[in-house]
C-alpha cells in the first residue's frame, strides 16, 4: 500500500528556470519495508537528488529532530546520540544540517533557508548563501555586511565570483529604490482564491474583465507514484483588484501526471495557445500546443503545435500578438544564445505556426528568458531573464521594436521588478504599459507565484529645448528661461553649454504653457509652449521637446554705431565726405530692414539760439532727406535739432577763437538702431 507522509504542498512554479509547474511536493512511500529498510537521510538524498527540494528539507529535518514518538506514523528513529544510520557514518551533523539549508533554498524558502545557513556556523560558503537569502528577504543591510565578510574571508573561488555579482545586484537594488520614478509606480497583491498556498500567475486576456490564469488542481483520484496536484488552466474574472471565481479550463491531458498552464487566446477568440509539460527524470519537458473553437461542434483535441516543439527540446509560454501575427515563447530549443531564449513564430490562418526566429543576442543573453509579452499598441515586447543586472533572481525587461529591428533592453526597475523571481508580466492593449499591469512574481510570503497589480501614476514629463541666435543659429547659453503655467506659476532655469533648458518633475501636457526668455544684450523673448517630439526616456518619464527658439541680438549704441558728419559755417549741404559715410549707412538700412535712424543737428556757438536752432534743423533734414531719396521709408526716420547745444570741443581758448574746435561742433550725428 502507499502511504502519503503529509507536509506542507510547495508549488515550484517558476523556480527552475521559470518552471511553469505549480506541482505540490509530495511523498509516496511503499510501505512499512520502505520505512524500515531506508532512512529519513537516504530518502532525503533520494528526493534532493530529484529535484524535489522541499520534501527533501522535510526528511533532513526528520533526521536531524527525530519525533519524540519513535512509534509515530511518520518514521522510525535513527538519529540515536552516537549511533548513525546505515549508509551514514561518514556524514557529519553539519554537512546535513548545509543540505538541508541548501535544500530550503531551493524550493526557495528564504526564511527556513536562511535560519540553515546560520546554524553552519564552520562552513564559509554558508555565509555566501546566508547573504543571498537576506537579499532575497530585504534585508539589504545584512546581506551587503555578510557578502563583504566572505569576499574577506571565503575560499571557494567560485562562490567569490559570485559574489562580486552579488555585491553588484545590491548595490544595483539600492539604486532603483531611490531612483526618482520609483515613488511613481505602486504594487499590491491581487486578491485570489488560494494563491497563498496554490499559486496563481500567467495572467492572460479572453475577454472583457475575463481572464486566463494558471494555478494547482489537486486531481480528485490518487494514482500510486503520481503527484495529484498539477498545475491547470483556470478562467477568473478581475474586479476591483481581485481574480475570483476561478473556473477549470477543461482540457484533455495526454497523461495524468501532465501540467497546463500559461496559455494565450488569440484575439479573435477561437484559438488558445497553451503549455504541456511533466516531469521525467528530474528533467521538466515542456510542448506548446493549441486547440481550435470550430463553433457548434466546439473545441478541437490539443494537438502539438509543428515547427515549434522539437524533440528532446523544450518550448514554452507562448504569448499570440493582439494583431495575431506572431506567437512568441520560450525554448531551449538550438540556435540560441544560452539556455532558454525568447523565439518568435508567424500564425498562420489554419493555427499553425510557421518557422521560428530568435529575437537576437540583444535580447538573449548566456542566462535565460522567459515568459514572453507583447504590448502591440506600444511596441514593446517584457520578458524576464535571469542573464542581466537586475534586483535578483529573474527582472523583468522591456525592449521597443518588433521583427524589423528591437532597440535596447531596459530593467523596469522597482516596485516592477523586486528581489526575487518577477516572471510574468499583463497589460491591456488599451492602456500604456504600466497604468494598469499585472506581474507574476514571489516576492510575497506565499508558497509560490502570485500576481500583483502594478499601477502608476502619470508619467513624469520632461520639457527641453534649445534657444538659438537668430542671426546665426548659435546656441545661446546662461539665458534664462521662465516657464509659465496657465495659472502663473513658474519654475526658472538658465541655458547650458549648448543651449539646452530641461524642466523636470512635471507631469503635464504643457498646453498653454509660455516660455520667456532673457539674455544680457538681447532682446526679450516670449512664445507659448509648441512640443515638437516626445521621446521615452524610461518607463516612467517621457521628454518633450519644444520647438527651438531664437532670440535677436539687441542692437547696443557704441561709439563705433553712431555716424558723425560735419558741416562748413553756417552751411547745410553735405559735403563729400558727408554723403560717402551717409552711403555706409544707407547700406546697412538695406541689410537691416527692421533697423531704424535717429538723427540729431547741431550747429557752432556762434550766431542767436533763433538762428542756430533752425540751420541745425536744415542740417538733420538735409541727412534725412539724402535717405529718403535713395528709397528709405520716412517712417524709419526721426531727426532733432539742437541748435548750439553740447559741443564737442571748446570754441574758446584762454579767451582765444578755436576754429578747429568750431568746426567739429558743426555736425550732425546719425545713430543706427537695428532693433
Amino acid at each position: 500500500m502507499n502511504t502519503f507522509i503529509p507536509i506542507k504542498i510547495r508549488s515550484l512554479a517558476g523556480n527552475l528556470f521559470g518552471l511553469l509547474v505549480a506541482s505540490a511536493c509530495w511523498l509516496p512511500l511503499q510501505g512499512q519495508q520502505v520505512v524500515k529498510d531506508k532512512s529519513p537521510l537516504q530518502l532525503a538524498d533520494q528526493y534532493f537528488a530529484a529535484g524535489e527540494y522541499y520534501t527533501a528539507a522535510y526528511l533532513y529535518e526528520q533526521y536531524l529532530k527525530p519525533p519524540a514518538n519513535a512509534n509515530g506514523p511518520a518514521f522510525t528513529v535513527y538519529a540515536k546520540k552516537g549511533k548513525s544510520p546505515q549508509g551514514t557514518q561518514d556524514r557529519s551533523r553539519a554537512s546535513i544540517l548545509y543540505k538541508q539549508a541548501e535544500s530550503y533554498r531551493l524550493a526557495h524558502y528564504w526564511i527556513n533557508a536562511d535560519s540553515a545557513y546560520k546554524k553552519c556556523t564552520d562552513n564559509k560558503d554558508a555565509l555566501y548563501w546566508s547573504a543571498v537569502c537576506e537579499r532575497s528577504l530585504g534585508k539589504y543591510d545584512e546581506a551587503e555586511e555578510n557578502i563583504r565578510k566572505y569576499l574577506s574571508e571565503g575560499t571557494n573561488s567560485q562562490l567569490k565570483e559570485a559574489a562580486e555579482k552579488e555585491l553588484q545586484t545590491l548595490q544595483y537594488i539600492r539604486k532603483q529604490l531611490a531612483a526618482p520614478g520609483a515613488g511613481l509606480v505602486n504594487s499590491w497583491k491581487i486578491n485570489t482564491p488560494g494563491s497563498f498556498e496554490k499559486g496563481a500567475f500567467a495572467v492572460r486576456a479572453v475577454s472583457g474583465n475575463k481572464y486566463l490564469v494558471s494555478s494547482t488542481k489537486t486531481d480528485s483520484a490518487w494514482v500510486k507514484g503520481v503527484n495529484p496536484h498539477n498545475s491547470r488552466l483556470f478562467y477568473a474574472n478581475l474586479k476591483n483588484d481581485s481574480l475570483d471565481q476561478l473556473t477549470p479550463v477543461v482540457l484533455p491531458v495526454a497523461g495524468i501526471a501532465d501540467n497546463q498552464g500559461v496559455a494565450s487566446f488569440t484575439a479573435d477568440g477561437l484559438r488558445i495557445y497553451f503549455t504541456q509539460w511533466k516531469k521525467e527524470k528530474g528533467r521538466i519537458v515542456s510542448n506548446i500546443y493549441y486547440i481550435i473553437n470550430r463553433g457548434d461542434s466546439g473545441w478541437t483535441k490539443p494537438a502539438l503545435l509543428p515547427q515549434v516543439n522539437i524533440d528532446g527540446f523544450s518550448s514554452k509560454q507562448p504569448f499570440c500578438s493582439a494583431d495575431g501575427i506572431y506567437l512568441y515563447f520560450a525554448s531551449d530549443r538550438p540556435g540560441g544564445s544560452g539556455g532558454f531564449d525568447i523565439w518568435y513564430a508567424p500564425i498562420y490562418e489554419d493555427g499553425s505556426a510557421g518557422s521560428p526566429v530568435n529575437a537576437g543576442s540583444g535580447i538573449n543573453s548566456a542566462g535565460d528568458e522567459q515568459a514572453p509579452f507583447y504590448h502591440t499598441s506600444s511596441g514593446t515586447l517584457v520578458y524576464s531573464t535571469n542573464g542581466r543586472q537586475g534586483m535578483g533572481g529573474y527582472d523583468l525587461f522591456s525592449v521597443k521594436g518588433s521583427d524589423a529591428a528591437w532597440g535596447v533592453p531596459r530593467n523596469m526597475g522597482y516596485p516592477v521588478n523586486s528581489s526575487r523571481d518577477d516572471i510574468y508580466f499583463f497589460a491591456p492593449e488599451d492602456s500604456t504599459l504600466l497604468a494598469n499591469a499585472i506581474v507574476g512574481s514571489d516576492r510575497g510570503t506565499g508558497c509560490c507565484l502570485e500576481n500583483y497589480l502594478i499601477k502608476r501614476s502619470p508619467k513624469n514629463k520632461r520639457l527641453t529645448g534649445v534657444v538659438r541666435d537668430s542671426k546665426d543659429n548659435s546656441p545661446i547659453a546662461d539665458a534664462s528661461i521662465v516657464l509659465t503655467d496657465p495659472s502663473g506659476k513658474t519654475w526658472t532655469i538658465k541655458t547650458d553649454g549648448e543651449g539646452k533648458y530641461l524642466f523636470d518633475t512635471l507631469h503635464k501636457d504643457y498646453f498653454n504653457y509660455r516660455i520667456a526668455i532673457t539674455k544680457e544684450f538681447y532682446n526679450d523673448t516670449v512664445d507659448v509652449v509648441k512640443i515638437n517630439d516626445t521621446a521615452e526616456v524610461n518607463l516612467l518619464t517621457d521628454q518633450l521637446v519644444n520647438t527651438d527658439m531664437y532670440i535677436d541680438k539687441k542692437f547696443i549704441l557704441h561709439a563705433e554705431n553712431v555716424v558723425t558728419v560735419y558741416f562748413d559755417f553756417d552751411m547745410s549741404n553735405l559735403k563729400e565726405e558727408a554723403v560717402n559715410k551717409l552711403d555706409s549707412v544707407y547700406n546697412v538700412l538695406v541689410q537691416l530692414p527692421a533697423s531704424t535712424l535717429q538723427i540729431s543737428g547741431y550747429t557752432d556757438g556762434k550766431g542767436s539760439d533763433e538762428y542756430n536752432k533752425k540751420l541745425s534743423d536744415r542740417r538733420a533734414r538735409a541727412c534725412a532727406n539724402y535717405f529718403i531719396e535713395k528709397g528709405i521709408k520716412a517712417s524709419r526716420i526721426t531727426f532733432e535739432s539742437f541748435g548750439a547745444c553740447c559741443p564737442l570741443e571748446m570754441e574758446l581758448i584762454n579767451g582765444r577763437d578755436n576754429p578747429d574746435g568750431r568746426s567739429r561742433n558743426r555736425r550732425a550725428l546719425i545713430n543706427i538702431t537695428k532693433e
